[in-house]
């Protein structure tokens, strides 16, 4: 089928300064600055991709390697949340020791060169008891989330504590606090009051007095010392807005708060749909109704699905190619600030009562989120992918930017049950820019698409695509783009990174899945060399062309002296510029860029094209297991005395069939997982110290035809059940091994 969209009659949109309410200047003289469409630095374009990742979620030994592995994936801006139950748990005593010390987590952001995000509160949700707010507020003379005074004091009191705990580290200091998030989906969004759970559910109020409230919060957060360059605040769902804090946007294609009234299948979502978010007068699918003019605010997003959490009601395996579809969709859409939630799992610290601090309709210790680095640190799919659109960003970030969206005529009436209309939307300044395609709808399969023709007419020239891409796969081509001077008129393969090293300049490009790579150039240009490394040149002009699969591409790092490493495993890459392997692999093949890259850190073996081939290794280790019925839907599992020596971390892994799996070790819960037929891991790092210890392995069954028996003329009650599933199928242990090159 042929498309054609006309530049023609573009017009660039006006640009203008939000004004000293979005914009810090640090000592070195370094300015943020926000204009209505992007977040300049020192007047540059410059591209937030922003990663959650809840610090007291986390033991404090991990914080620093996960750290390393975001920045590793692309990530630039880690967000956080300050969960109020978390931190001041008793009222008037705070805890801001251990995997509670928010200020080594800063420190550790700005070591690694993050900026950082602190969403305070005071209501944060994020699955968490009472959606953060301390039990002790529920029986106070004042409602919460409102302007009563005595509640202001109970957030003043947080706020001036955590003010105390990062004093020095905003970015006006020289620090890496860019933001500060005021509260959470106020007047859309609320939780249960969990001391009411299972009796009679009583929600926290979800706020009625608009931005009036936000401003309070605003006020109280820099009487406290919380001065960050801008405030933010979510803006979906009819959200409190106020004009003096940037609107942050998401979006999730997988639900599981509708089973609290839906039954049957989930529907598929309209998220898959690309739409118009920066242009007045635009009417678009889904719930973006903003409370201002949508060209006088950049579109950004903090809560885009990084993965998501089962809940009991809704258990499935989260399909990881959605989220990097998810973020081309918003790019196409007019993003320029991608943000995820979750970008990292995490797990729920117990409560000094041993109180859960996870709220009902999920696990109680488990937040692995499935997301894109997960509870112990996994690397998923969802992580290898996004980085053709981080690095991308990145290198490319400035270009994008200033470029706004087209859409062809129906692009975002769609419907997202259309299987066969091709998906794609124009980021353009009228004479350049990027063809977004998509091929990823949630809950349904696409169809490859093959020979499609999209045709870009601008004023001066006309573009031609043939578009074939495979189902569930996703691309950013470019037309009219500049290579240092070398103009590459179009191609059907995706630039990823420009990287120069020793004085030459190399540009990385990705060919997405279905789709054949070709490259036409402006008249005049010579090549030499042959894919997937390559030279053009034009008279004195000269650049590289590296060409990658996209499953090269997603076994891609880049380093800080802008060499290329292609490794299957987590590649971390020090301050200092020492390397390291985290895998699960003994032996590990690498290929760098230049091909002596990695020469004396790893074995030597080949060069491959324009890469060197190398080994790295470690002796291997197996950890065999024991287990033992020891009751009805318990097991005993036994580990060896040592299990963990010479390793980084060790992942037990299990397969089994029931309602809800849950681990102990000496009596006291350590994970939990609600079935839904992948395999459950929990890393045991954290409990080297008490292993191998009585490690018992609970699954709760699925009971069939289950009735309480309530006959008896006393206070007796009996559950019934028909019959019960509950079967352990099969428990490893997965060594993580950690390799210095």
């Amino acid at each position: 089928m042929r498309h054609t969209v006309s530049l023609k009659q573009f017009r660039p949109s006006a640009l203008f300064s939000l004004g000293e309410d979005f914009s810090g200047v640090n000592p070195a003289g370094d300015r943020l600055s926000f204009n209505n469409f992007f977040l300049e630095l020192n007047g540059q374009p410059f591209f937030p991709v922003s990663g959650e990742f809840h610090y007291s979620r986390m033991d404090e030994s991990r914080w620093e390697d996960e750290l390393i592995k975001m920045r590793m994936g692309g990530i630039n801006v880690v967000s956080t949340y300050l969960f109020w139950n978390h931190i001041e748990e008793e009222e008037g005593v705070f805890d801001f020791t251990g995997r509670r010390n928010l200020r080594r987590f800063v420190e550790l952001c700005a070591r690694h060169g993050l900026y950082a995000i602190l969403r305070v509160g005071p209501f944060a949700h994020g699955e968490v008891r009472n959606g953060g707010l301390p039990d002790w507020l529920y029986g106070k003379p004042f409602e919460v989330r409102t302007t009563h005074p005595e509640f202001l004091d109970c957030v003043r009191r947080l706020y001036a504590r955590i003010g105390q705990e990062v004093q020095g580290l905003f970015y006006r200091d020289g620090g890496p606090i860019i933001a500060v998030q005021l509260d959470n989906e106020y007047m859309h969004s609320s939780a249960v009051w969990e001391i009411t759970t299972g009796i009679s559910d009583e929600w926290v109020f979800r706020g009625d007095e608009g931005e009036k409230y936000i401003l309070a919060l605003r006020d109280l957060a820099l009487e406290c010392g919380l001065a960050p360059a801008f405030f933010t605040g979510t803006a979906w769902g009819g959200a409190a807005y106020s004009d003096r804090v940037l609107p942050l946007w998401g979006g999730y294609a997988y639900r599981p708060w509708i089973f609290y009234s839906h039954k049957g299948e989930h529907p598929a979502t309209e998220e898959y749909i690309y739409e118009d978010y920066h242009h007045n007068g635009k009417t678009c699918a889904d719930d973006f109704a903003p409370a201002y003019a949508p060209e006088d605010r950049p579109y950004a997003c903090c809560e885009m699905g990084g993965g998501m959490m089962c809940c009991y009601y809704y258990r499935f395996v989260y399909p990881f190619r959605s989220v990097d579809a998810l973020a081309n969709i918003k790019l196409g859409s007019g993003c320029n600030f991608l943000g995820y939630y979750m970008f990292h799992g995490g797990t729920n610290p117990i409560g000094k009562n041993g109180v859960y601090l996870n709220e009902s309709q999920v696990t109680k210790i488990s937040y692995d989120y499935q997301a894109a680095l997960g509870e112990f640190g996994q690397i998923r799919e969802s992580y290898s992918r996004l980085k053709a659109i981080h690095f991308f960003v990145r290198s490319f970030g400035n270009r994008l930017a200033p470029m706004e969206t087209v859409l062809p005529e129906g692009a975002s009436r769609i419907d997202p049950t259309d299987m066969e209309t091709l998906r794609f939307a124009l980021r353009t300044d009228g004479e350049s820019g990027f063809l977004l395609v998509n091929n990823f709808q949630d809950h349904r399969d696409m169809p490859d698409k093959k020979h499609e023709q999209v045709v870009i007419e601008t004023a001066n020239d006309r573009y031609s695509f043939e578009v074939s891409v495979a189902s569930g796969e996703n691309a950013i081509l470019p037309f009219h783009f500049d290579l240092d001077g070398i103009l590459l008129r179009q191609a059907s393969a995706q630039p990823m990174l420009k990287t120069e090293i020793k004085g030459r300049v190399t540009y990385v490009f990705m060919i997405p899945e279905g789709m054949d790579g070709i490259f036409r150039f402006e008249e005049g240009v010579l090549l030499s060399g042959s894919r997937p490394f390559f030279t053009v040149r034009k008279g004195e002009k000269e650049v590289d062309i590296l060409l990658l699969t996209r499953a090269d591409a997603n076994q891609l790092f880049i380093l800080r002296d802008g060499s290329l490493v292609l490794t299957e495993a987590a590649l971390l890459e020090d301050e200092n510029g020492g390397l390291r392997l985290e895998t699960d692999r003994a032996e590990n093949t690498l290929r760098c860029y230049p091909a002596d890259r990695l020469q004396g850190r790893a074995e030597f073996l080949a060069e491959e094209g324009p890469f060197g081939l190398y080994r790295a290794s470690i002796p291997e280790k197996r950890i065999p297991v024991l287990c033992t019925p020891a009751a009805p839907f318990r097991w005993m599992l036994t580990l060896p005395e040592n299990a963990l020596e010479g390793l980084k971390d060790a992942r037990l892994q299990i397969q089994y069939q029931g309602d809800i799996g849950e681990l102990f070790l000496n009596d006291v819960m350590i994970s939990d997982n609600f079935c839904n037929g992948d395999i459950w891991e929990i890393g045991l790092r954290e409990q080297k110290d008490r292993l191998p210890g009585r490690m018992v392995l609970k699954i709760a069954p699925i009971r069939e035809g289950a009735n309480v028996n309530v006959e008896s003329a006393m206070a007796a009650r009996n559950e019934e059940v028909k019959s019960t599933i509950a079967e352990l199928r099969q428990v490893m242990v997965q060594p993580v091994y950690e390799i210095h090159l």
